[in-house]
């Protein structure tokens, strides 16, 4: 008696056992900083806003409104209600969680039941000639205990699957908020440099009517005329492109609503009447590794192929079935379901595997060979996260900077034009001093224009890449 405890006890035990290694979480890089240098955001001057980075500090979930504009929010709202690439992500994260259930599916018994009707028609030479007819009806039962955790690792696979594809959503929230948002300052930076082409384009005309006037008065020759005209017709040749950017951005942003282009028109987005965020937050490297989408998705693959390896070690030791049936058998309907045409049968089974030409041992084997690979992914995955914020970080350092300089050189510029152009009225200066003054005045003005829009899009970039607190989204599946 007390052999037949022992040897229960240890069955049971036994069945209770999944192999296969257990994951365990990666540790986060310890890395202080993603810079070599500590990253400071120099004062961008007095005519724009200075920003500063804000140690450890969360990313709230709409982190667009900080930009404070009501259009730049409408717009990010609906691309959130109408992205396909954002359904999309919510349908694939519904189907992996479907297969968690389908997976679970195997830790329980399986019932079936069955039913049948045979018609046999035998001839004279027959002890009973004629028509037969035979009825059938059943019920089966099988049942895998699941003795060393095949089932449960598939399940716990599953698991991890479906937390990729949650991760995957997140990440697709993440990139549809942010690609809107630069969509709309792009739009909003195409009109601050077709701003700027006009104001130059403004100056030019003046400079052709001074122009004519010294001609008129036969102050100066023809060919200040044609070199007026010929700077006129060239700066108006800046339009068209900075205009083709504008379209391209606002058709972009349609299909980012999921809208056709020809069917939705973007606000007048505009530069000055969005706020640039001053305070700018910034994750410490281990924080943001337990934050981030793609991260944490890379360590969800790398659960899954944990988990394989499970699955795989499983196939390589006995498993064990019970089963049970029963079938009741008659001639006609009515007696179909009396006790006494019932049989019932119990059994069980066990299937060992004894040679399979090394075919199990190789699928465990690869299974550890993916779980390696899925860690090395991992690890990059986490580098080329710090690597984009490294970049970032250093952008916006030099946005405010460049930002500066561009904002002295443009009122350097403008001072000298117009001294320029009051000493060729006054008949101190010659045109071709007029036209290098004007150059260096365009170049300076949409110079400006394109840096500091800039420095909207490098802080939109660091919002994201440092999570965009899609952790307080309403992710919901449908």
């Amino acid at each position: 008696m007390p052999l037949r405890l022992a040897v229960l006890g240890a069955v049971l035990l036994l069945f209770g056992c999944a192999v296969g290694p257990d994951f365990k979480r990666p540790e986060p890089p310890q890395t202080p900083a993603y810079t070599r240098s500590a990253v400071t955001l120099p004062d961008a001057g007095s005519a724009d806003p200075s920003q500063k980075l804000v140690a450890d500090a969360a990313v709230q979930a709409r982190w667009w409104n900080v930009f404070h504009s009501a259009e730049l929010d409408q717009v990010v709202q609906l691309a959130i209600e109408g992205s396909p690439n954002l359904q999309a992500a919510r349908a694939n994260l519904a189907q992996a969680r479907e297969a968690i259930a389908a997976a679970r599916g195997g830790l329980y018994p399986q019932v079936d039941v069955n039913a049948g009707v045979l018609r046999q028609r035998t001839g004279e030479a027959i002890v009973s000639p004629g028509t037969h007819n035979q009825l059938n009806a059943g019920l089966n039962v099988s049942y895998n205990p699941d003795a060393f955790g095949a089932v449960s690792r598939l399940v716990e696979e599953q698991s991890a699957l479906a937390e990729v594809q949650r991760y995957e959503l997140a990440a697709a929230y993440l990139s549809l908020t942010g690609n809107a948002v630069v969509q709309a300052l792009n739009i909003a930076s195409a009109r601050d440099q077709i701003a700027a082409v006009e104001d130059i384009l403004a100056i030019d005309q003046k400079n052709l009517d001074l122009v004519h006037i010294a001609f008129e008065s036969g102050k100066v020759a023809r060919t200040d005329v044609l070199d007026a005209e010929s700077l006129l017709a060239s700066d108006l040749a800046l339009l068209p492109p900075i205009q083709q950017q504008s379209s391209v951005a606002e058709h972009a942003l349609a299909v980012l609503l999921g809208r056709p282009p020809a069917e939705w028109e973007a606000p007048s987005f505009d530069l000055a009447r969005l706020s640039l965020p001053t305070d700018l937050p910034v994750r410490v490297p281990s924080a943001l590794a337990r934050e981030r989408p793609d991260i944490l998705a890379a360590e969800a693959q790398l659960h899954a192929a944990t988990a394989a390896i499970g699955v795989a070690t499983a196939h390589l030791f006995p498993d064990f079935t019970l089963s049970a049936s029963w079938v009741q058998e008659a001639a006609t309907l009515g007696v179909l379901f009396d006790s006494a045409n019932g049989v019932g049968i119990v059994a069980a089974q066990i299937t060992a595997p004894l040679f399979h030409g090394g075919t199990l041992q190789a699928q465990q084997r690869a299974a550890v060979d993916a779980m390696e690979a899925q860690l090395a992914l991992y690890r990059q995955t986490v580098l080329q996260a710090f690597g984009q914020i490294a970049d970032t970080l250093l952008a916006l350092q030099h946005d405010a900077a460049g930002l500066a300089a561009q904002r002295e050189a443009l009122d350097a510029a403008q001072a000298s034009l117009e001294l320029n152009q009051e000493s060729y009225t006054a008949g101190q200066a010659t045109f071709l001093q007029v036209l290098t003054s004007q150059r260096l005045y365009q170049q300076a003005r949409l110079g400006y224009a394109r840096a500091k829009s800039q420095r909207y899009l490098d802080t939109v970039q660091l919002f994201v890449a440092m999570g965009g607190g899609w952790q307080d989204a309403n992710l919901s599946e449908r």
